[in-house]
């Protein structure tokens, strides 16, 4: 599983497929949501706008991704 570290309170799914480098582009990333072909949490999920939040994960090509918070150095 390969973790993704996000700074704010959530990410947009197609924004996660492209900070982790399985798209090139917010369209690429429309393309490959609305056909199918990403499971969020599980279950496919066609919106591209998916708010995902740390302990979320999404599988595309057989690979799972897991969204993860930030640890501010104290």
């Amino acid at each position: 599983m390969t973790e993704i570290t996000i700074r704010d309170e959530f990410i947009k799914l197609g924004q996660a497929m492209k900070l982790a480098g399985l798209v090139d582009s917010g369209v690429e990333a429309k393309d490959v949501i609305t056909e199918g072909q990403v499971k969020v949490n599980g279950e496919v999920d066609t919106r591209r706008g998916r708010k995902l939040y740390p302990g979320d994960v999404f599988i595309f090509r057989g690979k799972e991704y897991t969204i993860a918070a930030r640890q501010d150095r104290s």
